[in-house]
């Protein structure tokens, strides 16, 4: 039986010569990741255990991007227990205020993630790296714990759904609204612990960040992670930020999919996701003029600097509508620093926007854009759970940075085509 992407990586990293969905493997990591909210707990977990020493210092990454730079005391206790560990054991790969992106952002923009490569990470949203071909996934502090004093976690591997793309993304529509219609179409737990894999010949028009953005999400449909075959984008995208060898992986022309979902990129519009789940989609024009309080523009879902560069041109020459806040965020400090370069900055605060340093605040109601009772926000990040971006009572919609832009202009849910 011929295997997937996923499983030919899982296989390598096990060093056996294949694997079976629901087989239990042990295999070796690449690379185990870690933020100023898991990696406090992780430690914990490390020296309770009674660990000594980590794996390796090169294949450990540490980003304080949650609630950085620290909004209280309880933050600023947070992100010292994970400094006093990278210290401790001379990790390369930390990232603290004034370096630190959003870390999903960052791994890949500093080559430290790369094609066929094993990734965990503390972090729900570490399939990101699926985008570059690499089989990458959330766990627990335990498993992180775990992972950086053995270099090694176990898996159960995924069987997997094939999600072939066609046709080409019209003008304003984005890798957002791909995934927001994914994941309208199979639920929530369309893919429980399965791999979504996507292939087919509109892979080849996605830029590399509409892929970022469609392997983020891919934990929405409950996936165990998203992969994208390694093509020509992929190793543009990697060349001259990987320093070291990589391995591309290729499905089996016999491999098995429990099921396959045709996308036609041609058909789809701007879309939505309404409280409280990010299967509860619409296409924006069906809810336009919905009234909203707030406007982010960011996240390790959206902060890229296409993401910047769409809402820019929206905002260019016009301002954010009367009791609007629009906060926008730059997902790394190299992103910023191209929104300053190109002019965005000073486009977004002409609009009147809020332009923040790199950091996950709003998307997790931490810092930044917390709502009240009664609010609510069109978002470019990845979740819309009740109490999601603060209150209970208040409410998220999920969105692409065009339709996120045009909101924030309107007053209301909009597309750019209104304005």
């Amino acid at each position: 039986m011929g295997m997937t992407m996923t499983q030919k990586i899982l296989a390598a990293h096990a060093g056996l010569d294949s694997v079976q969905p629901g087989q239990l493997i042990e295999a070796k990591l690449d690379m185990v990741l870690g933020n100023d909210v898991t990696t406090p707990v992780a430690v914990n977990v490390f020296d309770a255990a009674g660990f000594t020493s980590i794996f390796d210092k090169d294949k450990i990454c540490i980003a304080l991007d949650h609630y950085t730079p620290c909004k209280d005391i309880k933050s600023a206790q947070l992100c010292k227990t994970a400094r006093d560990f990278a210290r401790r054991f001379h990790i390369k790969h930390f990232y603290d205020v004034g370096q630190v992106g959003i870390e999903h952002a960052l791994l890949p923009e500093k080559g430290i993630v790369a094609p066929g490569e094993l990734i965990i990470g503390a972090d729900s949203h570490t399939c990101t790296y699926g985008a570059l071909g690499a089989f990458s996934t959330g766990v627990g502090s335990t498993d992180m714990a775990a992972g950086m004093a053995s270099g090694e976690n176990w898996f159960r591997v995924p069987s997997a759904i094939k999600v072939e793309l066609t046709g080409k993304l019209r003008p304003w529509v984005s890798g957002k609204d791909v995934i927001l219609h994914l994941i309208g179409l199979i639920g929530v737990d369309g893919a429980l612990y399965k791999s979504l894999e996507f292939t087919g010949p509109g892979v080849a028009e996605l830029s590399m960040d509409d892929r970022f953005t469609i392997a983020n999400m891919a934990i929405e449909a409950g996936g165990k992670n998203g992969i994208f075959p390694v093509d020509e984008k992929t190793v543009e995208y990697v060349t001259g930020r990987v320093d070291r060898p990589w391995t591309k992986f290729e499905a089996d022309p016999d491999a098995e999919y429990e099921r396959t979902v045709t996308i036609n990129l041609d058909e789809l519009e701007s879309t939505v996701a309404l409280p409280h789940l990010p299967s509860n989609t619409k296409l924006a024009r069906e809810v336009a003029g919905m009234p909203i309080d707030q406007v982010v523009i960011g996240s390790c879902t959206n902060g890229r600097i296409s993401d910047l560069r769409a809402a820019a041109s929206i905002l260019e020459g016009r301002k954010v509508a009367p009791g609007i806040r629009c906060i926008v965020i730059p997902a790394t400090q190299q992103i910023y620093m191209q929104c300053i370069e190109e002019g965005l900055t000073q486009t977004f605060v002409e609009a009147g926007c809020a332009v923040s340093t790199p950091t996950c605040g709003p998307c997790l109601g931490g810092h930044m854009g917390c709502m009240c009772e009664g609010e609510r926000a069109v978002t470019t990040t990845n979740r819309n759970f009740v109490g999601r971006m603060g209150h209970t009572k208040s409410e998220v919609v999920l969105a692409s940075p065009a339709v996120a832009a045009a909101s924030a202009v309107k007053g209301c849910i909009a597309t750019p085509d209104e304005l």
